[in-house]
């Protein structure tokens, strides 16, 4: 049986004048909208995009606010980046977690693994673990940062840097938008980011332990989120702006 290869840390082509480009206007990015807005928090994942956001909020010295949905199915390596994340920069990262309610409602509806029986299960078992948390970190909040970029996924292709979250009613970044994969990982190797173990592992996207697995080597970097759905399923409604 040949075992198939994975996906792994690509290579990249820039050149030091063109990643220092970008470090700096990332960096500078963070600061304007740390000055435009007086309360704004960064959603992190610990995967290598949030990283790099966060390695750059440390750098830009900018007072936005760390926080991750700890939804109760994260793979250990996960909940440990939380601490090495924490212990590296010398912040905290605010752990939000799911109502027990809304989880119990889940499971007495569709079981402790139903979100594998189709879309609807997957949107209801998201909703419970990571929109409703979403919703109550954001409170009282003016902005909030992703490090969601145009080249992930088809869903992702117009992303803009700045939108607006309606269903929330606040200012929405995603200062990573015109990023590649190649230049994340050539940030990270530069500026000595703490990683994911995961990502050594296959895993290019990284969330909940049951809906994430290994991609094999010319995937889409986002196969192994949700696999058993449509390519047009690859999100969990975080950012559905509606």
């Amino acid at each position: 049986m040949i075992t198939p290869e994975f996906w792994s840390i690509p290579a990249s082509n820039l050149t030091p004048a063109e990643l220092a480009e970008k470090s700096a206007t990332l960096k500078q990015r963070l600061q304007d909208i740390s000055k435009r807005f007086s309360d704004v928090r960064f959603a992190t994942s610990l995967a290598a995009e949030d990283m790099v956001v966060t390695d750059a909020i440390s750098k830009a010295q900018a007072p936005i606010k760390l926080f991750t949905l700890a939804t109760g199915r994260l793979h250990q390596e996960t909940v440990d980046m939380v601490k090495t994340t924490e212990d590296h920069y010398g912040v905290a990262i605010e752990k939000v977690y799911p109502q027990e309610s809304d989880v119990q409602a889940f499971i007495d509806q569709y079981g402790m693994n139903g979100f594998y029986d189709g879309e609807q299960p997957k949107k209801a078992c998201c909703g419970a673990r990571k929109i409703k948390p979403l919703n109550a970190a954001l409170i009282g909040a003016d902005a909030w940062i992703t490090g969601q970029r145009r080249e992930q996924s088809t869903t992702r292709t117009e992303l803009n840097f700045e939108e607006l979250d309606d269903a929330r009613g606040i200012a929405k970044f995603n200062p990573l938008f015109d990023w590649t994969e190649s230049d994340i990982w050539a940030y990270i190797k530069q500026e000595n980011v703490p990683i994911h173990p995961l990502h050594l592992k296959g895993y290019p996207s990284i969330g909940c332990e049951p809906c994430t697995r290994q991609v094999k080597k010319g995937e889409d970097i986002r196969a192994g989120r949700w696999w058993w759905l449509q390519s047009d399923s690859k999100e969990c409604g975080l950012h559905v702006n509606k």
